[in-house]
């Protein structure tokens, strides 16, 4: 785990300080070594970065950038291939030769063998750059689900790349300004959809993508998809299923137990975190498992987690923090993202990062499971509007009523509140219902937020848009499939991925998802859908394969999540950031919001009148951002 950048230039000579601003914004990602590579030829100049978090080859011979035998191919490269020994004695039998141990030199050798199509062969996480002297190319990659980031930007007289956008921010062609279409798709589901960013200048490389820069221009190429389909064929019985799924998982779990410095395990106590320990575990007893608890004990789950962890006999290190310690995060957001991102649950996985960071430097999560499962509540939802569709108008409007006179409580996740979000997505597409129940504005919400000139701009702007181009790409017809598809390429890959890739290298902790492998991924995509979702019975088949090995109480509990109480901090903790950040003087001054409406959020749900926890947690979020990334205050 690394980080990663650089910058082509057709015009200019590149300039070292450049380069060295850039890697010193992500220094967090790889803190125990660094190192450049700087060449002017044929009228090309390249300058590639890297800042080393040392896992595999810790020896000198692993520094980054790292070249072929020639120099006439180089690469940085940020993530883990863990096939790298198989794939390292095939290229020794062509005749190349290894200069390290490390996993970064085979694909030197490998791109040196099939050009891009060496994608194809590498299993792992990785987004990485390759600099070919003799075609005077830039080869830039990303992994298939998007484990490891990689933003660009094209510039006048080139390209700029980094792992992050604050490294990308160092360089003076790349602009801040704000895309408002971005902000308006923040908005609707508290983060930004890949390819953009919310800086208009800077894209996001999608996963299963690659980008060959050459001759001035950039084109893109798409390498895996997530193959799902609208009626796969079961040939196994559900024993068999079970049985593969077991072994799979269990070799996936095994690949990423491969490091040269202590591994550990996120325990969360759920089904995902514990089939990963059990795996882990299993293949070595001297693993230890992290978690983290609070005081208050309205959103603590550690005892879920010790629980997991006394019944597979393993080590286990829990770590309770205080609201004061919890709140505290609130402040780093700008550290540790440098795009707003409103999923709360970033604050809890940081602080389990910051605990993990100080026994390991590599650690295993369940992340995935849900979206290859149909684990959320939504899907459950899902099943139950289909009912609610058929009923009469006056009864939908009867039942609107009722829920509007429900007394509002500010718990965690009240019943309250899922009532209402459930009806906020009934009349409209199932697809966009999913990301309606699990985000924040809907369209006429934000009529009302946004001021007049940014209403004007966004008039032919479709918040949606992403839904549809994916949707197109799958081609898939059936509600569940597409929802499936979608949670995979948005919230997955744009929320899930981003928060826990920021959350762990903020505190230089690589994070391994096995439930992410790409061959675990085709697997559970085969299996006819009524394995994943059967009836309101979620994650059927994982539950099936965890019987033996987890305790039926973590297999058969409610989802819960990786919640914190933001509606009740609104009306005391936070209070005060709230009126300060969202606060008449500063909104008028954006140009972006219309106060009344801003004000109106915060009086109803100080008030109890509404349950606007998600709204303002997510301008409140952007307000912290902007503060940092474009007034450049703190």
């Amino acid at each position: 785990m690394c980080g990663i950048h650089g910058f082509l230039s057709v015009k200019e000579k590149a300039d070292p300080d450049i380069l060295s601003r850039m890697g010193a914004a992500h220094r967090h990602r790889g803190p125990d070594d660094e190192g450049a590579f700087l060449s002017h030829e044929g009228g090309v100049s390249i300058a590639l970065g890297h800042k080393r978090l040392s896992i595999i080859d810790l020896s000198p011979a692993g520094r980054q950038p790292m070249s072929n035998e020639d120099a006439s191919v180089w690469v940085i490269f940020n993530g883990e291939i863990y096939n790298f020994r198989e794939l390292k004695m095939e290229l020794e039998g062509k005749g190349h030769r290894f200069r390290s141990n490390s996993d970064t030199e085979v694909i030197v050798h490998l791109y040196e063998e099939v050009g891009t199509e060496c994608l194809q062969r590498l299993q792992g996480m990785f987004a990485f750059a390759v600099w070919d002297a003799r075609r005077q190319s830039l080869f830039l990659a990303r992994d298939r689900i998007g484990k490891k980031p990689l933003h660009y930007a094209l510039l006048d007289d080139g390209m700029a790349f980094a792992s992050e956008i604050k490294a990308l921010l160092e360089h003076p062609g790349v602009s801040r300004e704000i895309d408002v279409a971005s902000l308006s798709k923040y908005l609707t589901y508290e983060y930004v959809p890949a390819p953009d960013s919310i800086f208009k200048a800077i894209k996001k490389l999608k996963p299963g993508h690659f980008l060959l820069y050459q001759d001035g221009r950039a084109t893109l190429s798409k390498y895996w998809d997530v193959p799902l389909a609208d009626y796969p064929i079961g040939y196994k019985t559900e024993d068999e299923y079970v049985e593969e799924l077991r072994e799979i998982l269990a070799r996936a779990v095994e690949r990423r137990l491969i490091a040269d410095v202590p591994i550990g395990i996120f325990l969360s106590g759920g089904i995902d975190s514990g089939m990963i320990a059990a795996f882990a575990t299993r293949a070595n007893q001297e693993l230890e498992c992290f978690s983290i608890g609070f005081e208050d004990s309205s959103f603590d789950e550690s005892r879920y987690a010790s629980a997991v962890a006394d019944a597979l006999k393993a080590k286990h290190q829990l770590r309770v923090f205080s609201t004061d310690e919890l709140l505290q995060g609130i402040f780093m957001l700008p550290e540790i993202v440098d795009e707003p991102l409103a999923d709360a649950s970033l604050l809890p996985t940081y602080l389990l990062s910051k605990f993990t960071a100080q026994h390991v430097k590599v650690a295993l999560s369940g992340d995935g499971g849900d979206e290859l499962f149909a684990g959320y509540p939504t899907y459950q939802a899902h099943r139950l509007v289909t009912y609610y569709d058929f009923l009469p108008g006056f009864l939908k409007s009867t039942l609107k009523g009722v829920a509007s006179c429900l007394p509002v409580s500010h718990n965690n996740i009240s019943a309250d509140f899922k009532i209402k979000q459930f009806l906020k997505g009934a009349g409209v597409s199932s697809e966009i219902r999913f990301f309606t129940w699990i985000g924040a504005f809907i369209e006429s919400e934000k009529k009302e937020l946004l001021s007049a000139d940014l209403r004007s701009e966004l008039y032919h702007h479709n918040a949606y848009e992403n839904i549809f181009a994916y949707i197109n790409e799958s081609k898939l017809s059936r509600d569940l499939e597409r929802i499936l598809y979608l949670s995979m390429k948005l919230y997955l890959q744009d929320d899930i991925l981003v928060k826990v890739d920021r959350a762990g290298m903020a505190n230089s902790l690589e994070v391994r998802c096995p439930l992410l492998d790409h061959e675990f991924v085709e697997f559970v995509c085969r299996l006819p859908t009524f394995y994943k979702l059967r009836g309101l019975r979620t994650k059927y088949i994982l539950k099936k394969a965890a019987k033996g090995i987890l305790p039926d109480k973590i297999i058969h509990r409610p989802k819960k999540g990786f919640g914190i109480p933001i509606s009740r901090w609104l009306t005391g903790e936070l209070k005060g950031l709230l009126f300060d950040y969202l606060g008449e003087d500063r909104i008028r001054r954006q140009g972006f919001f219309h106060y009344p409406y801003v004000r109106g959020l915060i009086q109803d749900h100080l008030e109890k009148k509404k349950d606007n926890r998600k709204l303002l947690w997510t301008l409140l979020v952007f307000q912290i951002w902007y503060e940092k990334f474009v007034e450049g205050r703190r």
